[in-house]
Order: C-alpha cells, then sequence, then structure tokens
C-alpha cells in the first residue's frame, strides 16, 4: 500500500477539506467508469458515484491500511451499483450509440455495426456475468480484484467471464455477426 494514499487518508480522516477534493479527484475517474459501465446511463452513474464517494467518507476509518485502497472504494462503488439496479427493477438500458455518417470508409461502418452488436449481446447477458467480462476486459482488471469489486471468489468470477464469452460468441453467432470458427486442438 503507498504510504501516499495512507497519508491522504489520514488526512481526510482528520477534516482536511483540501485532502477529501484530493482524494476524489484522483479516483472520480475510477469509480465513475464502474458505475457507468455496470448501470449504462451517464446520469445514474454519476448520482451512483456521488453517493459512492459519501459513503467512502462515512466509513473511511473501517479501511484496513495494510490492504488497498482501490478494491476497497471500488467494491463500495459496485455495492452501490447493484443496490441502484435492484431499486431500479429493470436491466440497464442499452448504450446510445453515435450514428456513422456515409461518407466515412466501410471497414469503420463495419467495426462500428461490431460494436453495436455486442453492445447489443453484453445487455442480454446476466448483469454478473456483464460486470465480471467488462471489469476484466475492458478495465482490464485482473481476476482478484474483479472478485474484490464484486465480493466473490476468484473462482467465481473465472467462471462468469468464461460464461459471458461463451454466450456473447453464442448470441453474436445466432445474429449472424459472426461465423463458426472451428479450431484445432493440439495434445501437448
Amino acid at each position: 500500500m503507498s504510504d501516499d494514499v495512507k497519508a491522504l487518508v489520514q488526512r481526510c480522516l482528520d477534516g482536511d477539506q483540501d485532502a477529501i477534493r484530493l482524494l476524489v479527484r484522483q479516483y472520480q475517474g475510477q469509480v465513475f467508469g464502474l458505475c457507468y459501465r455496470m448501470l449504462s446511463h451517464r446520469q445514474d452513474a454519476e448520482d451512483v458515484a456521488q453517493e459512492t464517494f459519501a459513503r467512502v467518507m462515512r466509513h473511511l476509518h473501517t479501511w484496513d491500511g495494510e490492504r488497498p485502497f482501490e478494491p476497497w472504494l471500488l467494491a463500495i462503488a459496485g455495492n452501490r451499483c447493484r443496490t441502484h439496479l435492484a431499486r431500479r427493477g429493470k436491466r440497464p438500458r442499452a448504450v446510445e450509440l453515435i450514428e456513422v455518417s456515409d461518407d466515412r470508409p466501410a471497414d469503420l461502418q463495419a467495426a462500428r455495426q461490431l460494436a453495436e452488436e455486442l453492445q447489443r449481446a453484453l445487455a442480454g447477458l446476466r448483469e454478473e456475468y456483464r460486470q465480471a467480462f467488462r471489469l476484466f476486459h475492458e478495465q482490464q482488471r485482473s481476476y482478484a480484484e474483479i472478485g474484490e469489486i464484486l465480493d466473490c471468489p476468484v473462482g467465481t468470477v473465472k467462471t462468469w467471464v468464461h460464461r459471458a464469452r461463451g454466450e456473447l460468441v453464442s448470441q453474436l453467432r445466432s445474429r449472424k455477426v459472426v461465423e463458426e470458427v472451428r479450431h484445432a486442438v493440439r495434445k501437448v
């Protein structure tokens, strides 16, 4: 654990308003990014990120300084998002995609269409599969970090990421977005 983070947390605990602003500024991008990926709605993500920092400040005294700060913070954000989704009572809305103009190259148009199909397929996954998949592939988090954020064992995270991949491929194949590819498996 970085001594800088420990010192910053201690300043926050001592009531230093500049330290609180600095802590929020240092982690707001990561917290908002996680919230946006989980909620797929900018306003909801902003609200939940704000709730997250309010909760962090109320419970900062419970953080174990021997453990990394970031996974603790992101676990709180993930919990806030799950609570928000439960209150919302429906699946997250699909991400609005920017319309591509016809004067762009065909390969860019195809890439945009593939991205749109992938977003549609992601929206169809179970919530925990989608969260684990996005944390692993979009935020490049380790399985251990994802386990802390989602408050589950590493083996469960691996299973969710694996199942998310399988379901995505299956959905993309059924929509004729990708063709079946057969891979030869060699025994070593």
